[in-house]
């Protein structure tokens, strides 16, 4: 990796940080300098505005999550539902970056005054929400999971609660918020979804 190269990923890494901590219409430049260590010309000299950096500082807070999840993903069918709620326990003591949930955090910083930023948090909700459709799916097909129960709606309902979740613990600064949505989603799993 060339020199340029580097410089560009540890901008968007320690930048991601401050967006996620501050938002993209609350972090300044000037807060972007101190988390990198550089000047406002050799940040411009690799991104041509700071929306720009925003887009590429959720691409890689994006990965992140993406990452705290391959081996959910791993899983086969209600293994994965399970497995996904466990990793969600996490994101209060353990975030996948400063500042706690970067999709929650985006998707609300975002929802009226970054159309970009709102419309890459809509694409990783989508991408979590399909993945755990495919699960419920996988889960039917091997007989692990009711029939009757509806992939989409279930998707849905997990994501929101553990956002919801993530969001009253970090609003009150209590993990028990996170801890009672995924012992809910687990329950409901074991007694509504479970074949």
């Amino acid at each position: 990796m060339r020199k340029g190269e580097e410089t560009r990923e540890r901008i968007v890494a320690h930048a991601a940080e401050v967006f996620n901590v501050r938002g993209a219409g609350g972090a300044s430049l000037s807060d972007i300098m101190a988390a990198t260590g550089l000047k406002k010309g050799g940040i411009y000299n690799h991104f041509g505005s700071k929306e720009e950096l925003a887009l590429a500082s959720f691409a890689h807070a994006a990965g992140l999550v993406e990452r705290r999840f391959v081996d959910v993903w791993r899983e086969p069918g209600i293994a994965a539902l399970l497995a996904f709620v466990a990793e969600f326990r996490g994101y209060v003591r353990n975030p996948p970056l400063a500042g706690g949930c970067p999709l929650l955090n985006t998707a609300i910083d975002s929802d009226d005054t970054h159309p970009a930023l709102r419309e890459r948090a809509q694409a990783l909700a989508g991408e979590l929400r399909e993945r755990l459709r495919r699960a419920a799916a996988e889960g039917q097909a091997r007989g692990e999971i009711r029939r009757d129960v509806d992939g989409e709606t279930l998707a849905t309902v997990m994501l929101a609660t553990l956002e919801g979740g993530v969001m009253l613990s970090k609003l009150d600064g209590d993990p028990a918020h996170l801890e009672r949505c995924a012992d809910f989603l687990e329950a409901y799993i074991a007694d509504r979804v479970r074949a």
